[in-house]
């Protein structure tokens, strides 16, 4: 009787011992997981600057759907509000470089300016086309204020000081696949401005 009771005892706390180490382990998957959801929301709107909204764009997902450009595929979007009052989109946008596929999230202010471009993932060389997702790379950076050509411009060049947008040294094709694909994006905006900026924006 006492050794079945002894048994009882020793799998009653086998149990509670597997059942607090399975309780601890989800806890700290579920920290892991926001933790790691927290640097991804960080690292995707650190190209917004400070003041610009006051909303969670990346939980404001732009009612658009995933469709081929002229020269890029336009993977989704979101709306950052302040106030209530639309303050920019960000567009995912993939175009195909030098060494592969090319992922990038493109700010737009309202008025139709860039306020950054950033690489999310590429496959260039570190060298050269690669230098694209560097922090701080001036070539990204120059993007910063730029618009859309004027439309009886023929090329639709992007332009920087009356003059059509320099390339990164030594990437052609890197730049060429970047610039035409932040083109795209600044055209879709213009075509599709007041659908994106009316976006309802779900709490």
């Amino acid at each position: 009787m006492r050794t079945t009771r002894g048994l009882i005892v020793v799998v009653l706390i086998a149990a509670a011992g597997i059942v607090l180490t399975l309780g601890v382990q989800q806890l700290t998957a579920s920290r892991i997981t926001e933790a790691q959801q927290n640097i991804q929301r960080r690292a995707l709107l650190d190209i917004l600057p400070a003041g610009i909204y006051d909303n969670q764009p990346l939980q404001h997902p732009l009612a658009l759907n995933p469709q081929a450009l002229a020269n890029s595929q336009l993977l989704g979007g979101y709306l950052a509000t302040l106030n209530g009052q639309p303050g920019a989109v960000l567009l995912r946008s993939q175009t195909s470089g030098y060494g592969g596929p090319i992922e990038l999230l493109i700010a737009i202010a309202h008025n139709g300016k860039l306020l950054a471009v950033k690489t999310l993932s590429h496959s260039e060389t570190p060298s050269l086309g690669g230098h694209i997702a560097e922090p701080g790379n001036p070539w990204m950076a120059a993007f910063k204020g730029l618009s859309r050509a004027d439309p009886k411009d023929s090329d639709w060049a992007l332009k920087k000081d009356h003059g059509q947008f320099d390339q990164m040294a030594g990437a052609t094709i890197t730049s060429r696949a970047v610039v035409s694909a932040v083109h795209d994006a600044l055209r879709y905006f213009d075509d599709h401005r007041q659908l994106m900026l009316e976006s309802p924006a779900h709490d």
